[in-house]
């Protein structure tokens, strides 16, 4: 049914409830004009007078009192249906579809949704973890995370942090095949490429060179579609990697891995948060807001430069003690 018809039976019913057009114009927020109008039309429409008018009265025609009688039955479950709505929207309970990317994950979201869920134990979380970029509408997400670039135009997105890319390897690694001194040299060690998980293919490492940003082609010892996979790897003293600051951080922080050419660290790239619109359900919102409060230009999954130059030259000085 046209909207303008529902509008119709609206005032109708309205009309009907004051015994007065002028009294269910002020109700509805429209002018008595529009409303005599409305219902002249929805008489045209059905074919029957609908009231009987005088300038003092009105009183339903038996036309009028049979289609009100069905009527309204569907207006007031067309109401209690909109009451619904709003309500959900603006209680922090029920559903919320959150997606995000699988490898950083666990380390980054999982506090602030076990905070979200304690705070708020009415939403029912329901978490899609995914390496693979999707189509936020088509998945009926409410809340995403994403990696690398901003999300692309209809969404609200917000960068939380840089996402840095930093070579690195563990001490047992640089004790066997030493620290290279250029990117040059990189092609004399057993390094590790990440396979892009919608095109397949091999990634180049991204790095700063010069104020700018370079991809560096490398023949792979070891190509993975699965970040924890190369991690433990590099961690292993396997293969060199370039590795998010999210994963490498913690493991840098304990001395478990060790940047190297710390010039060359990138941070073009970011964590973002997304949702769908300013009308979003609040419990949207509330998570949206929880996420930007606690990760905002985090420092626990970034690293400075003066912790990667500290741990560059601890290892630096253990090699030249042995």
């Amino acid at each position: 049914m046209p909207i303008n018809e529902l509008r119709a039976i609206t005032i109708f019913a309205k009309a009907a409830e004051l015994g007065s057009l002028r009294q269910a114009a002020i109700a509805q927020g429209i002018s008595p004009q529009a409303a005599s109008q409305a219902l002249a039309q929805l008489e045209q429409f059905l074919g029957a007078r609908l009231f009987h008018r005088t300038t003092r009265n009105m009183a339903l025609t038996d036309a009028g009192q049979q289609f009100l009688e069905a009527a309204q039955p569907g207006l007031i479950a067309l109401q209690k249906a909109v009451q619904g709505v709003r309500g959900a929207r603006e209680e922090i309970a029920g559903p919320l579809r959150i997606a995000g990317p699988r490898s950083t994950f666990l380390s980054v979201l999982q506090p602030v949704l076990d905070e979200f869920c304690t705070l708020y134990p009415a939403v029912q979380a329901d978490v899609q973890l995914d390496d693979h970029i999707g189509n936020w509408v088509m998945d009926r997400v409410d809340v995403g995370f994403r990696t690398g670039t901003a999300p692309a135009d209809g969404v609200i997105a917000r960068r939380l942090f840089p996402l840095q890319l930093v070579i690195c390897a563990a001490p047992q690694y640089l004790a066997r095949h030493g620290m290279p001194a250029s990117l040059a040299e990189l092609v004399a060690h057993r390094c590790s490429v990440y396979r892009h998980p919608n095109t397949g293919k091999p990634m180049p490492w991204t790095v700063r060179a010069g104020g700018n940003w370079a991809e560096y082609d490398l023949a792979p010892a070891l190509c993975t579609n699965d970040m924890d996979l190369e991690l433990q790897a590099t961690l292993a003293g396997q293969v060199m990697a370039q590795l998010t600051g999210v994963m490498a951080a913690p493991h840098i922080r304990a001395g478990r891995l060790v940047p190297v050419l710390c010039e060359h660290v990138s941070d073009h790239l970011g964590v973002y948060v997304y949702y769908g619109s300013r009308s979003a359900p609040r419990r949207a919102r509330a998570f949206v807001e929880l996420a930007v409060e606690r990760l905002m230009d985090s420092s626990q999954h970034t690293l400075s430069d003066e912790e990667l130059k500290a741990a560059q030259g601890r290892r630096k000085a253990r090699a030249r003690k042995h």
